[in-house]
């Protein structure tokens, strides 16, 4: 039987994954950093620190997969909330990564992207996120799309107010008010017809968005895993990918039959 020349499927021994049908874009809800630490009787700092690693495997095994986009839950809100040397610890972990990971990701031509309230972060912090952003500008491969200090509820209220003052200003009637136009305003605006991720990935076993992409997931498909995310890998990845790939997206409509 002739194979379909077009369609590659994973050799022998790892997820089967069709790679003609990855998700253009996939999200990552990444949990577990402390649990992880704890199970292991080591300070929860020590899962974060081990979860970078884990952000560096998978945004490489990504790129090779062909995604166009990686959007990782890195910093919410809400974890402002932690105690202090935590996130002292947590603030430090961007200059670490881009200090460190820059090269690579402009060799595997990968370009960085964040979405959130980066103001609100040290200056130590907003220097290294600012120079991953001017060193990755030229690329055109895979977009890294980190999520820092950001919050679903946020975002949505910040396009609100973007459109309200357009509104105020003359520029717009209520009635032109339209999805695409409050699309245009969200922190994804940027990545175009990519803007929306296709799978939402949540590791550590919880299942709930967590103040996650709430404009952006109307459709996205969710794919629940129990590892916690320092033992997320590639593999894992796909495997995730996999059970996105067995789902039927009828985006309220009716399965062709």
């Amino acid at each position: 039987m002739k194979m379909d020349s077009q369609k590659q499927v994973e050799p022998v021994g790892e997820p089967v994954l069709d790679r003609s049908r990855v998700p253009h874009h996939v999200a990552i809800i990444m949990d577990g950093n402390g649990r992880w630490a704890q199970s292991r009787h080591l300070p929860r700092v020590a899962g974060h620190q081990q979860g970078m690693q884990t952000v560096k495997r998978v945004t490489m095994a990504a790129s090779d997969l062909g995604i166009k986009a990686l959007t990782l839950y890195a910093f919410s809100t809400e974890n402002w909330k932690r105690p202090s040397t935590e996130v002292k610890f947590l603030m430090q972990l961007p200059i670490r990564f881009f200090n460190t990971f820059v090269p690579d990701l402009v060799a595997h031509n990968v370009r960085v992207m964040v979405m959130g309230d980066i103001t609100k972060l040290p200056a130590g912090t907003q220097k290294a996120v600012q120079g991953a952003l001017d060193a990755t500008k030229n690329c055109t491969g895979m977009v890294l799309n980190f999520a820092l200090n950001y919050g679903g509820r946020d975002e949505i209220v910040r396009a609100t107010q973007a459109v309200a003052k357009r509104v105020a200003a003359g520029e717009l009637t209520p009635d032109a008010i339209s999805e695409e136009l409050i699309s245009r305003e969200m922190m994804t605006a940027p990545l175009g017809k990519f803007a929306d991720p296709e799978v939402i990935i949540r590791t550590s076993g919880e299942e709930r968005l967590s103040n996650f992409m709430l404009w952006q997931a109307a459709y996205s498909e969710f794919v629940f895993v129990d590892e916690h995310w320092p033992d997320f890998d590639g593999d894992s990845l796909k495997r995730a990918l996999a059970t996105f790939q067995s789902r039927h997206r009828r985006f309220g409509g009716l399965k062709n039959k």
